[in-house]
C-alpha cells in the first residue's frame, strides 16, 4: 500500500486498463524504477516510508502548486482556480506580470489593499501600485474571491509570477498561466494536402524535397486548387551521422528546424559568392542533379546523408559572403530572440562534429552544457557555433517564406507543421535540457489490439515535476518556436499532454507504466501560445485514448484526427460510421504516413506487402478475407450513399468516392494524402520494420511505382480528376500579410 500511495502522489500508475473490464497490474520493479527517474527513492520498505512521509509533508504544507492555471472563459461565469480559492484567508498575493502577450492591450490591474482585499488602491497609497500590464505588479488578499474576481478576470493572457505569503509566515512562488478559453478555429471548412516533404521532389530539388518545394506546393495548390492548407511531416533537426536516422519523429531537436530542408539558391548571399566559390557551387549542383536523377529515374532511395553532404559544403561557401547591414541586423535580432536555447543547440552541433552525435559518449566534462569546459569548447569552436546559428536563421527565414506564400495564395490555414512526441536521447535537446528529461526511461505504448508486444519509441520523456517547477519553460519555448511560422500545428500522440507510457531501460514495453502530466497546465500553455500565433491546433488522437481526453481537447478547440477505416460504430454494430455521425472538430482523412495508401487498402496490396516481409501474425488467407470484408463494407456504404456511380469499380473511381464521403462529414478540415492523388501503393512508413522496408526514404510515385515530380503532379490528369471532387476553383480572397 505504501508504494502505491507514493506512486499516486507522483502521478505514477500501478495498473492500467488495456480494454474495458481488464486491469493489468504494473510490475513493482517498474514502479520503483520510474519513481527513481523522478528523484524518489523507493528501493526498499524503509525508503518508501521515508519518501512517503516527505511527500505527504510537502503536500500538506504547500501553499501553491508550482503552476496555477487561470482560464479567461468567453461565456462561463468567472471562477478562481481551486488552488487560489482554497488559500487561507488573509494570504497576501503579488503578481508580477512578466510575460504578457504582445497583442494584449496595456491594462492597469487593480491592486487591492493587503488588509481587506477590497477595491483598487487610492493614488499615493504605498501599499500597492498601478502599472501597465507589460511590467506591472499587483497585490491582493486571498480568501475573498468575490471581491477580487473581477480583477483576476482582467489579468492579461501570459505567464506571470505569483507570490503568496500566508498569515502563518509560509511563502510560495508559482507560475500563473492566464490562457484564453480556446485555440483559434479555422474559418469555415477547408481541404488540403498531407505530404512528407522529403518525398516531394521538384526539378530543382537537391535529391529530396525542400522548403522551396513547399512554397511552390502551397502556392500552386492554394491558387489552382483552392486548397486551404498543406500539412507536412516534422521538420525538426535530425541527429547527424552516417547513416542518419531517417525518421522525422526521432529528431535531435524539436526546437530548431533541420537545415537540410534549405533551398540553397534562395539564400540571398548565394548570388554574391566569388568566382572560385561559384565554380564549386556549380559542381555541387551537378552532383545534386545526379542524386535527383537517381531517385526519379533509377529507383534509388532518397539519401538524406548524401544531400546534406552537398548542402553543408555549399552552405560553408555561401556563409563566407559578408552579410549586408540590414541582413546582419536581422540576424542579430534572431540571435537575441532565441537566446541561450539557440546557443546550446549550435554548441551541441559543433561539439557533435568533433566528438560524435551521441553526447553520452563525449568526454565527461562536456556532458554538462553549463560546465566551464563546455564554455571553453564553445569559445574554441566559435566559428562552427556561429555557422550552426546562421543555419537556424536561414531555415527560419525560408519557413517564414513558405508560410507567407501559403497566405498570399489565399490559404485560410496555411502550412500545418508537425510536432513529434519526443527527441533522440543522444541529441541536442536531451543534452541542453538534460535535467528536464527522465534518465533511463523511454516513451512508448502499452500492448493493445494492434500490437500485442507494445511499443518502445526510444524517446526520453520530460519529467512532469521539472516542467511544472519551471513554469513549463521548455514546453513554452518549443511551442513558440514551432508556431512562429505555422498556420496550424499538428501534435503527434496528443494524449501525451495527459499521460505517457514510460518504459524503463532494459525492460520490454509490456513492463512499462503510465506517468501523468498536469494536463490543464499543458493545455493552457498550448492554448496561450496558439492564441499568440493565431494558429489552429490539431491533435493526433488515434489509438488508445483514455476517457475524458477527447472531451478536454474539444473544450479547448483542439481538432482531432479521424481516419476513414477506423471510424466505425464500435460501441454497437461495429459497422462503418455514416458521415453525419462523424465529429465536426477534426481533420478527416483516408490515411496517414503510418498506414497504407488508399489504393493499397482498396486493392489489398498492403496485406501482400506485410506477408512478403513476414509481418503477419495470422495466415495470409485469413488476413486477405478479413481485409476484403472490411473494404467491402465501406464500398457498400459508399455505393448506398450514391458516392460510387453505378458500374464504377475501378480504383480511381473508388478513391474519388472515398474523398466524396469525407466531404459528406461535418469535419472542419479534409486532408488529401498527396500520394493518393496519383495512385501510389507504398506506405511512407511501415511500423514494426527497421531495415526490412525503406521507411521515410520513398519519393511520391504513381500506381506503377514511377516517381512523380512536383511539376508532374501539377499536370497530372488523375490528380485533377480527384481534386474536382472538392468543387470548382474559386479566385483566392484578397490576401494581405498579417
Amino acid at each position: 500500500m505504501g508504494l502505491a500511495r507514493l506512486a499516486a502522489l507522483h502521478g505514477v500508475a500501478t495498473d492500467h486498463t488495456p480494454s474495458e473490464g481488464v486491469t493489468v497490474p504494473v510490475p513493482e520493479a517498474t514502479v520503483v524504477a520510474v519513481l527513481a527517474a523522478l528523484g524518489v527513492d523507493a528501493s526498499d520498505d524503509a525508503a518508501v516510508r521515508d519518501a512517503l512521509d516527505h511527500a505527504e509533508s510537502v503536500a500538506a504544507s504547500r501553499l501553491l502548486p508550482p503552476t496555477v492555471v487561470l482560464w479567461r472563459e468567453d461565456t462561463a461565469p468567472f471562477s478562481l482556480p481551486r488552488a487560489l480559492a482554497e488559500l487561507p484567508a488573509g494570504t497576501a498575493l503579488r503578481i508580477d506580470i512578466e510575460d504578457a502577450a504582445d497583442d494584449e492591450p496595456a491594462v492597469e490591474w487593480p491592486a487591492g489593499r493587503a488588509e481587506d482585499g477590497a477595491g483598487p488602491a487610492e493614488d499615493g497609497d504605498a501599499s500597492a501600485e498601478h502599472r501597465p500590464a507589460s511590467a506591472g505588479q499587483a497585490e491582493v488578499t486571498a480568501g475573498q474571491a468575490e471581491a477580487v474576481a473581477p480583477s483576476w478576470a482582467e489579468l492579461p493572457c501570459g505567464v506571470h509570477q505569483l507570490r503568496a505569503e500566508a498569515p502563518d509566515g509560509r511563502t510560495a512562488r508559482s507560475a500563473l498561466v492566464v490562457a484564453p478559453a480556446g485555440v483559434p478555429q479555422p474559418d469555415g471548412r477547408s481541404h488540403g494536402f498531407l505530404v512528407q516533404l522529403y518525398s516531394l521532389l521538384s526539378d530543382r530539388s537537391w535529391g529530396m524535397g525542400d522548403l522551396g518545394d513547399l512554397a511552390e506546393l502551397a502556392t500552386w495548390s492554394g491558387r489552382a486548387l483552392g486548397a486551404g492548407f498543406v500539412q507536412v511531416n516534422p521538420l525538426h533537426a535530425a541527429v547527424p551521422g552516417a547513416p542518419t536516422d531517417p525518421s522525422p519523429y526521432r529528431p535531435s531537436s524539436r526546437r530548431f528546424p533541420d537545415p537540410v530542408h534549405l533551398r540553397i539558391e534562395n539564400i540571398p548571399e548565394y548570388g554574391y559568392v566569388d568566382e572560385r566559390a561559384r565554380e564549386r557551387l556549380g559542381e555541387l549542383r551537378e552532383k545534386a542533379a545526379g542524386l535527383r536523377a537517381a531517385v526519379l529515374q533509377k529507383g534509388a532511395l532518397i539519401d538524406r546523408d548524401a544531400v546534406w553532404e552537398l548542402k553543408r559544403e555549399a552552405l560553408d561557401l555561401v556563409q563566407r559572403v559578408p552579410l549586408g547591414p540590414g541582413r546582419r541586423a536581422a540576424y542579430w535580432d534572431f540571435l537575441s530572440a532565441q537566446g541561450r536555447a539557440l546557443e546550446d543547440h549550435a554548441t551541441w552541433c559543433a561539439l557533435a562534429e568533433v566528438h560524435g552525435a551521441d553526447w553520452h559518449a563525449w568526454p565527461e566534462e562536456l556532458k554538462d552544457p553549463r560546465s566551464a569546459e563546455t564554455a571553453r569548447a564553445r569559445y574554441e569552436l566559435m566559428d562552427r557555433v556561429d555557422f550552426h546559428c546562421r543555419l537556424a536563421w536561414l531555415t527560419d527565414q525560408q519557413l517564414a517564406a513558405a508560410g507567407q506564400a501559403a497566405h498570399e495564395a489565399g490559404m485560410g490555414v496555411g502550412i500545418v507543421h508537425d510536432l513529434a512526441v519526443g527527441v533522440h536521447p543522444g541529441g541536442a535537446d536531451a543534452w541542453a535540457q538534460r535535467d528536464a528529461f527522465a534518465a533511463g526511461m523511454s516513451v512508448g505504448a502499452p500492448p493493445d489490439a494492434f500490437n500485442a508486444r507494445g511499443q518502445d519509441w526510444g524517446l526520453p520523456p520530460w519529467r512532469p515535476d521539472v516542467l511544472a517547477a519551471s513554469g513549463y519553460a521548455p514546453y513554452r519555448g518549443l511551442l513558440r518556436g514551432l508556431l512562429k511560422n505555422a498556420g496550424a500545428l499538428r501534435i503527434d500522440h496528443v494524449m501525451g499532454l495527459f499521460r505517457l507510457w514510460w518504459v524503463p531501460e532494459g525492460s520490454p514495453p509490456t513492463e512499462g507504466t503510465y506517468v501523468r502530466y498536469d494536463a490543464e497546465a499543458m493545455l493552457a500553455v498550448l492554448v496561450l501560445e496558439a492564441h499568440r500565433a493565431g494558429a489552429v491546433v490539431i491533435g493526433e488522437d488515434l489509438g488508445t485514448v483514455e476517457p475524458g481526453v477527447r472531451e478536454a481537447l474539444t473544450r479547448r478547440g483542439v481538432l482531432g484526427t479521424s481516419v476513414l477505416w477506423f471510424e466505425r460504430d464500435w460501441a454497437r454494430t461495429g459497422r462503418p460510421l455514416p458521415p453525419e455521425q462523424w465529429r465536426e472538430g477534426c481533420v478527416a482523412t483516408a490515411t496517414t504516413h503510418d498506414l497504407p495508401s488508399t489504393a493499397a487498402r482498396l486493392t489489398g496490396e498492403h496485406v501482400e506487402l506485410r506477408h512478403r516481409l513476414g509481418l503477419l501474425t495470422r495466415p495470409l488467407e485469413q488476413e486477405r478475407t478479413e481485409e476484403l470484408a472490411d473494404v467491402g463494407e465501406w464500398l457498400a456504404l459508399l455505393s448506398g450513399l450514391g458516392l460510387l456511380p453505378e458500374g464504377t469499380s475501378d480504383e480511381e473511381g473508388q478513391i474519388r468516392a472515398v474523398y466524396r464521403f469525407l466531404l459528406r462529414t461535418p469535419a472542419r478540415m479534409v486532408g488529401v494524402w498527396l500520394p493518393d492523388a496519383v495512385g501510389d501503393r507504398r506506405p511512407q512508413n511501415l511500423p514494426g520494420t527497421w531495415d526490412q522496408y525503406p521507411n521515410w526514404r520513398l519519393p511520391v510515385a504513381d500506381a506503377e511505382g514511377h516517381p512523380v515530380t512536383l511539376e508532374e503532379l501539377a499536370a497530372s490528369p488523375r490528380l485533377h480528376a480527384l481534386m474536382e471532387v472538392f468543387g470548382p476553383r474559386t479566385a483566392p480572397p484578397d490576401a494581405r500579410p498579417r
